[in-house]
């Protein structure tokens, strides 16, 4: 029997992007998705453009939320499915068959998560690839050693979010890194990764928009280890920025 998988998408004011997001959902091979969209309140067309698909989606939630976090907590308490993957409104999948492939593995590996690479892209010309994120087999201790897979590319089963926790809302661009910190290196979920680019993420994600939020976000990745009770090494949280300098080269 197939397994349900709950992908869940949050939005605010994302009328340029989020067609191409939606679409690449409910174009999948794959049979068994519950495709979730919870919406900001946007004030621009992202709405509209969203009930054009209403048929395809299986839970619309448009409300003001406390931000891109809190709005992806909302849809895991949601989501009925057996695994869950998180898809934002800037990105999208790279082929049809990318949930069949998530899929299929998981189900091979037993795995309670899966990660795979992903290619940064033009704003206005999503051939053009900027970057390439090549995640690697995981080892244990990687984090220490400045690793992270990337978040759109990490699907999870629901029962991990129930033993260990949905994202925290103290963190405005790192929670995703403290989740997976939390899932992988603390609690470590079993892992299996998905030698394929399967997201292409548009540049200009909250964390590295600018010096200053990049700094930011460096400080909010220690405070991610310290809530969780972990001690980095000294040169962790140097070595994370600076394992991202490769991407540029492997395109």
């Amino acid at each position: 029997m197939q397994p349900k998988i709950s992908i869940i998408t949050v939005c605010y004011n994302s009328e340029k992007t989020i067609e191409d997001t939606i679409q690449s959902v409910i174009n999948q091979t794959y049979s068994t998705i519950e495709y979730i969209v919870i919406d900001g309140k946007s004030s621009d067309s992202t709405l509209s453009i969203i009930n054009k698909y209403k048929n395809n989606i299986s839970l619309i939630i448009s409300e003001k939320d406390k931000g891109i976090y809190d709005a992806i907590n909302k849809g895991i308490d949601s989501a009925t499915g057996e695994i869950i993957g998180n898809l934002n409104s800037d990105d999208f999948y790279t082929d049809n068959n990318v949930i069949e492939d998530v899929v299929n593995q998981l189900q091979q590996t037993n795995a309670d998560g899966l990660y795979a690479d992903l290619h940064y892209v033009d704003n206005e010309n999503t051939n053009k690839i900027t970057r390439l994120w090549k995640s690697n087999e995981y080892k244990k201790g990687m984090f220490l050693k400045g690793w992270m897979p990337p978040h759109p590319t990490f699907f999870v089963k629901k029962e991990i979010y129930q033993r260990y926790g949905k994202f925290n809302l103290d963190f405005t661009s790192a929670a995703d890194y403290e989740l997976m910190l939390r899932f992988i290196h603390k609690y470590e979920i079993s892992l299996t990764y998905l030698p394929r680019v399967i997201v292409k993420m548009r540049v200009g994600g909250i964390s590295n928009a600018s010096l200053k939020n990049r700094i930011r976000a460096n400080r909010e990745d220690k405070k991610a280890w310290l809530v969780n009770g972990l001690k980095p090494h000294p040169f962790t949280l140097i070595l994370k920025p600076i394992s991202k300098l490769s991407q540029f080269l492997k395109k």
